[in-house]
């Protein structure tokens, strides 16, 4: 991790007037640990759907996320469930633990062009979650899993339907991201691609393939701090 860029520079962005951003663990700090409670809502769902003990449901829950790249899509394909159902289940959650962030939402204002939020979530999940941290306005639009006809990123058609939705120019586009995986598609298509770290990752408990493996050669830049590195971008291309 250490030999990934900080630091962020005037040229760097200067082209980019297309922002995208993920939600969970993006958009808010990895430390917040809102998304804790969607995994033990997804877990609940699997125990009860296939009558399985706890730990047999949560095992088999992080295989299909791990296989397919949501929970979701596993189930969809191996057992045929109604996705809706699902995402009413998993998102059934407290969202009063996010407290409203005027600086990131300045931040995030600041930046000239367009701004969306990508999510393998829900659209209401991104509404609520926005506007619990008090920025929704400051988006465009919300494409979710449901746009993607719940096929999660990393796919590449998932990517490509968003792209073509919105008509996104990639070699103007910026992607936010929490998942290193999540980064190789928007690298290829020629966006810049900024990976979202825990401020203490070493003390961060996240699966295996969830973090970087030695080879971010599709990842651009690092930061533990999502405000910061806007409000760094903002100042760079004023002072440019």
């Amino acid at each position: 991790m250490t030999d990934l860029k900080r630091d962020v520079s005037p040229a760097d962005f200067a082209h980019v007037t297309e922002w995208v951003f993920d939600l969970d663990n993006t958009l808010y700090p990895h430390r917040v640990n809102l998304f804790s409670q969607i995994d033990r809502n997804m877990t609940a769902f699997v125990s009860q759907l296939l009558q399985m003990e706890k730990d047999e449901a949560r095992k088999l829950q992080k295989q299909y996320y791990l296989e397919h790249g949501t929970t979701l899509q596993g189930l969809m394909i191996h057992h045929g469930i109604d996705p809706n159902e699902f995402l009413q289940q998993a998102h059934a959650i407290d969202y009063s633990i996010l407290l409203p962030d005027p600086a990131l939402g300045e931040a995030i204002k600041a930046l000239p062009g367009r701004k969306f939020i990508f999510t393998n979530g829900s659209v209401k999940h991104a509404e609520q979650t926005a506007a619990a941290l008090g920025i929704l306005e400051h988006f465009d639009d919300i494409f979710d899993i449901v746009a993607a006809e719940f096929t999660p990123k990393p796919a590449q058609a998932t990517y490509d339907k968003f792209m073509a939705l919105h008509r996104v120019q990639t070699s103007k586009a910026a992607m936010f991201e929490d998942l290193p995986r999540n980064l190789l598609v928007p690298k290829a298509l020629g966006m810049k691609t900024i990976l979202i770290i825990p401020n203490n990752l070493e003390d961060t408990v996240v699966e295996w393939w969830e973090k970087t493996n030695g080879d971010e050669g599709h990842i651009d830049f690092v930061t533990d701090d999502l405000t910061s590195f806007l409000t760094q971008i903002s100042s760079t291309r004023t002072e440019s």
